[in-house]
């Protein structure tokens, strides 16, 4: 009688937690897009990992052994570099100090940069090896020395944007981040990897099919609750009404849209695994999250439209495209005690580290 009486308790709250469910389920949609009239907007702050008891725990593998891998280093590289309009040709480790300099905050962690310089050496092999000719878009070298590829700032103009004490403080501390990883890659099956990361993931990262159409295996959503510190993790972008109904116009033709059907004509489509707008609907014209982005100039896409009178505000989380290693979120492990290896084997799934000749 008793084992009777709880499996019928048990089959109520299984069927009273699907309901709440099923009522939960379309708030995504409902608050895609809100009506504000003098109400202040507060975008959502994300809950850190210092208030989540779940990820405090939390251990990644450490791999102490590298794989060997016949692959040289070699002594010259060729780099366009984009300011000049010229080729030069520098130095491999010389070259990846510069763009750990110039991608990575150097008030960084050190096993920030040391991560970083891992992912620069091995998009720079990378990059050697598929275009041993040169690049389509810069036949003359594989690289550029813009975010087309990665940034490279040469010393001199880093300590002239920064200042000498910058130098002195600092760049031995790059130096660190370079050669202390001396030789190491990142490799997926034995090949090397295009390990692609972005400034902010806003909480998760994104598949790569999400984001650029192909599936690749080592680049898949993961958790990123480290972030908080991240400046841009939060930001808005406000527009009038009518200019925001025209630069859609202006884009997709006709629309039937105005201040008053505004909010029934702006539906939600397909949502990424990593919480990006991947689609949405504009009176049933089908918009990509990426079109959006660049329409308005945004940080990232995943955005929320909130009206307010005469006046739309565009909310976003993140900053950039939100594939790989988010360099924030690298910032935010290290500062809870992870090592670059942790930090690699998060972003980057199913690698192992390979040290090169």
């Amino acid at each position: 009688m008793m084992k009777g009486l709880i499996f019928l308790l048990n089959r109520l709250i299984y069927a009273l937690a699907v309901f709440v469910m099923l009522l939960t389920v379309p708030s995504l949609s409902l608050t895609f897009f809100e009506q504000k009239v003098d109400t202040p907007v507060k975008a959502e702050i994300y809950e850190t990992a210092e208030n989540n008891a779940d990820q405090e725990d939390k251990t990644i593998e450490i791999v102490e052994e590298f794989e060997k891998t016949s692959i040289e280093e070699p002594k010259l590289i060729k780099i366009y570099n984009v300011s000049t309009d010229k080729v030069m040709v520098i130095d491999f480790e010389e070259y990846l100090k510069g763009v750990v300099a110039s991608e990575m905050p150097a008030e960084f962690n050190i096993e920030a940069l040391k991560a970083q310089g891992v992912t620069a050496r091995t998009y720079l092999l990378y990059r050697l090896k598929k275009y041993p000719d040169g690049h389509p878009d810069h036949p003359g070298a594989p690289l550029c020395t813009s975010t087309h590829c990665q940034v490279w700032s040469s010393k001199e103009s880093l300590i002239a944007s920064h200042s000498e004490e910058w130098y002195e403080n600092y760049w031995g501390k790059i130096e660190e981040a370079v050669n202390s990883t001396k030789g190491q890659i990142l490799v997926y099956e034995g090949k090397i990897i295009e390990p692609l990361f972005h400034s902010t993931s806003g909480g998760r990262t994104e598949n790569s099919e999400d984001v650029f159409s192909t599936s690749v295996p080592y680049l898949k959503s993961v958790e990123s609750p480290y972030e908080s510190d991240a400046p841009k993790l939060h930001a808005s972008v406000k527009i009038s009404i009518d200019e925001f109904i025209k630069k859609l116009k202006s884009s997709y033709g006709k629309l039937d849209s105005s201040k008053n059907n505004l909010s029934e004509k702006i539906k939600l489509g397909e949502v990424s695994e990593g919480g990006k707008i991947k689609t949405i609907y504009v009176d049933g014209t089908e918009i990509t999250g990426r079109e959006i982005r660049t329409i308005f100039n945004l940080n990232s896409t995943n955005f929320s439209f909130i009206q307010s009178g005469n006046e739309i505000e565009i909310v976003t989380t993140g900053y950039g495209h939100g594939v790989g290693m988010s360099q924030w979120g690298a910032e935010g492990m290290a500062g809870k005690g992870y090592g670059y290896l942790d930090i690699l084997k998060h972003y980057f799934t199913n690698i192992n580290i390979a040290k090169i000749k």
